[in-house]
């Protein structure tokens, strides 16, 4: 069991934790939760005892072991196979001490300690570990030094799960990995035997293994009970609660001030005005839930390009003369298509980015573009590359020469810096207000098409879902590259599946993507992706496997249309109500053309309002027989 009990921790004269205190379950799995700079990682430096507290203790058993990665990566010339295997420490002594040992009856309890830790399996455990971590077997004999950061981390990860600590600590584990290994990471520790504290912004992660979450806000701890999304429901029942209260409260107040104010000066009841008046003076405001009015995404709307934006016939991309990463890429896409790119690091996803993105030539095939198409593309690797000792206004300016101070201001606005915030140094800055900082640089043009690759690596889960909104709203092409298919599946149109040395559309939805990673209801080997044109599906009593699919894409499809359409419609409507309020394009439109833009809008709602009606009334007819 872990204890946090009245953890006060201040960094730089700022109160990070306030007398936080929590319990965690034994054997349980909590997830640890809170908004970019709340002190997650504050509070598990002191956990771990990298920061000593100003006030309050951290409590364990004596003997349980506290594993958590350290912030260097391994290196060196030793394999991620040999690394695994020396973060069992007690293993590797006693087999040290087996090999030089003289004395019998020593020799015999190393043995008998060897065959209770079950070491002689260790070599196959630490190598289904790494290989659902993305190491094949080639990999795994390779030198550490031969190996990125990312892969790096990889193996620290991998060394930390066979260890097998007691206390188990992990702070963003997924942001290294890919769908693929995260979804394998989540099936690992639903069974870890010790107890998890996992810090963690991926709601499908958090749902899937956490039973308890551990809320950080205003340097105090609150631990739920439950499933992330159970957490969601009870935060917005105590929201509603708290509006609630301090409605009444409000009212109260405002009561008790008349009163006092008019009755005062009269003799005869200035006794109980002055009793009311400290009544009022007692009364604590009650706060309202925190919400940040600097979590802002809203990318802006492009000029109409006709379709298709871009096509794709045969082409081939790589980096060496002669060896492509990836060949026979057949693609067309259209304004506000919505396309994610699955399949695991290494295969290509981010090559193929960087074709659509004009940062590599197709080495056969043809590639064509619209003549007028601008490009807006997002990497992690631009969040880490922003200079430290220049302001959010000063890289705006430089990005958008020749451009009025307004439109600058007006840039950065849509992406929540204004004020202070526009002038105050990126180093200053927190990982998400970097990456939105990032956001606002590569749509400064207002692009056609949006590429992002991993855009929410440095996102709190909050901030995510409203990257997701603006995405939904955002009336170009989006290409996303991600492991947070809670991301995906509500932003995405289309699924293409990079294998095997090619890019194909995935006909499934993420749920049947999930489950073939997962190996759950594998197809045969001829519905398998890729292979789908060599044999004619299997049917099934009423539609093929593949028709099926395809009924589900259409709903899903539809779902997502009518989500967008809701929110531009949301936009309108406050638009109408107040123009001063418009937001994005709507800003230059004339009252009346948002009206004919609402109408229109209305329509494409109800169209696809019946698309979805018509496929699910079809999905289930076909699921019912």
């Amino acid at each position: 069991m872990l204890t946090i009990r009245d953890i006060t921790v201040r960094l730089g004269g700022r109160t990070i934790l306030d007398g936080a205190s929590a319990t965690l379950p034994q054997s349980g799995k909590t997830g640890l939760i809170g908004r970019n700079g709340a002190g997650k990682s504050t509070l598990v430096k002191t956990i771990i005892g990298e920061l000593e507290p100003d006030g309050g203790a951290i409590e364990m058993p004596k003997r349980a072991r506290l594993g958590y990665i350290a912030q260097e990566a391994p290196s060196g010339t030793r394999t991620p196979f040999e690394a695994v295997l020396e973060a069992d420490a007690e293993r590797t002594a006693l087999l040290a001490e087996s090999e030089t040992c003289t004395d019998p009856n020593r020799l015999g309890d190393v043995h008998e300690r060897l065959i209770a830790i079950d070491a002689y399996a260790a070599p196959a455990r630490a190598a289904r570990i790494l290989v659902g971590l993305g190491f094949d077997e080639a990999m795994q004999a390779q030198p550490l030094d031969s190996f990125s950061g990312g892969w790096k981390m990889r193996v620290a990860l991998a060394a930390l799960l066979f260890s097998q600590p007691d206390v188990l600590l992990l702070d963003e584990p997924s942001n290294h990995l890919d769908l693929e290994a995260t979804l394998w990471l989540e099936n690992f520790l639903q069974s870890y035997p010790g107890t998890l504290l996992i810090i963690s912004h991926e709601r499908d992660l958090l749902n899937t293994v956490a039973d308890h979450i551990l809320h950080l806000q205003g340097g105090k701890l609150t631990l739920y009970p439950g499933s992330y999304d159970s957490f969601e429901r009870l935060r917005a029942e105590r929201a509603a609660q708290a509006a609630a209260a301090r409605a009444n409260q409000d009212a109260q107040r405002k009561k008790l001030a008349d009163y006092v104010a008019r009755n005062s000066a009269r003799a005869s009841t200035a006794k109980q005005a002055q009793s009311r008046a400290k009544m009022l003076a007692r009364m604590q405001p009650i706060a309202a839930m925190s919400e940040d009015p600097s979590m802002s995404f809203d990318f802006p709307s492009p000029d109409e390009l006709r379709p298709p934006l871009v096509t794709m016939d045969l082409a081939a991309v790589g980096y060496t003369p002669g060896e492509p990463v990836l060949r026979r890429l057949n693609l067309r896409i259209d304004p506000e298509d919505r396309i994610a790119l699955l399949g695991r690091n290494g295969n290509g996803k981010t090559t193929l980015a960087r074709l659509l993105a004009r940062q590599m030539e197709p080495m056969e095939g043809s590639l064509s573009f619209s003549p007028k198409i601008r490009i807006g593309y997002f990497t992690q690797y631009q969040v880490e590359e922003l200079p430290a000792d220049s302001t959010p206004l000063e890289l705006m300016t430089r990005a958008m020469p020749g451009k009025p101070p307004v439109a600058v201001r007006g840039q950065l606005g849509r992406f929540g810096f204004s004020g202070d915030r526009a002038t105050a140094e990126t180093r200053t800055l927190s990982g998400g207000e970097r990456a939105r900082l990032a956001l606002a640089l590569v749509t400064r043009d207002a692009p056609h098409m949006l590429i992002l690759d991993e855009p929410t690596n440095h996102l709190d889960v909050d901030a995510r879902e409203a990257l997701v909104q603006a995405l939904n709203a955002f009336e170009g092409a989006v290409i996303l590259v991600s492991h947070d298919r809670h991301m995906v599946e509500l932003a995405a149109d289309r699924l293409v599946l990079v294998d095997q040395g090619t890019a194909k559309p995935y006909d499934g939805s993420m749920a049947d993507y999930v489950d073939f990673v997962l190996g759950r209801n594998q197809p045969k080997a001829e519905d398998k992706p890729g292979k789908r044109e060599d044999k004619p599906a299997r049917k099934t009593p009423t539609l093929s496997r593949e028709e099926l699919k395809a009924l589900r894409r259409k709903v899903t499809e539809a779902e997502t249309r009518m989500t967008r359409l809701q929110q531009q419609i949301a936009a309108l409507d406050a638009a109408l109500l107040d123009p001063a309020a418009a937001k994005g394009d709507l800003k230059d439109l004339a009252i009346g053309e948002i009206g004919k833009r609402h109408a229109e809008t209305t329509a494409s709602l109800e169209e696809a309002e019946l698309a979805w009606l018509d496929a699910s009334e079809a999905l289930e007819a076909v699921m019912g027989g």
